[in-house]
């Protein structure tokens, strides 16, 4: 059985994609740049805000420069309404509380920037310990880069043939194949079953409940 569970966020833990849009859609007006709709967002997400960023801009404008604009003014806005429509999937809080009973170690691996994926993160799942809470850091990469997990595995000194990575979408699959570690897809994301499925993920579920089925109550 695995020690340790690696959660993205975005998607897996939580639905933000409201917030996230809200966000964006405030700082594009601004710039008087066209907006989007909500369900628009589910194909700008996974890569980083920046990223984020760039796909939301009209074409013509997708410049350094321009991403910056639209990150000035979506940081301190996202700060403060961040957990506005923000939720947990339905049944995520009680699977948490069920592995970390049964004596598994929990992280989060975020292309979220570091004080937004701490801070839902605290928010919450309050009563859920994390052995590391890791998001996008200036001057380092994403995901799916293998740092985030490569970090992790160091602070907890767990091995890769002991961890399972949950994630949502195409960069969580590359994310666990790049770092060694046995990938769980989720169906409730932002992706779609397709999209996953061609990555050949260990596991597939549709529910949260679903991965306990991976960790016996009595296996430690």
């Amino acid at each position: 059985m695995k020690k340790l569970v690696i959660f993205d966020l975005d998607g897996t833990l939580l639905n933000t994609i409201a917030d996230l849009a809200v966000a964006t859609n405030q700082a594009l007006e601004k710039l008087k740049y066209p907006t989007h709709p909500t369900q628009a967002y589910l194909r700008f997400v996974g890569n980083g805000i920046n990223k984020l960023f760039e796909r939301a801009l009209p074409e013509a404008a997708r410049t350094p420069e321009n991403v910056l604009r639209v990150r000035s003014l979506f940081v301190p806005y996202y700060n403060e309404h961040g957990t506005d429509l923000t939720r947990p999937y339905d049944g995520i809080p009680a699977v948490l509380k069920q592995l970390q009973e049964r004596g598994v170690k929990l992280a989060v691996a975020s292309n979220k920037y570091q004080a937004a994926t701490q801070e839902l993160v605290k928010h919450f799942f309050p009563e859920i310990f994390f052995a590391a809470v890791l998001g996008q850091r200036e001057g380092l990469p994403t995901k799916p880069d293998p740092l985030f997990v490569r970090e992790i595995l160091t602070q907890t000194g767990v091995t890769p043939a002991d961890t399972l990575y949950v994630g949502d979408s195409d960069v969580d699959m590359q994310t666990a194949r790049n770092a060694g570690v046995e990938a769980c897809a989720v169906l409730w994301g932002f992706r779609t079953e397709a999209e996953l499925r061609a990555y050949s993920p260990a596991h597939v579920v549709r529910q949260p409940e679903e991965i306990l089925n991976l960790f016996p109550r009595f296996s430690l």
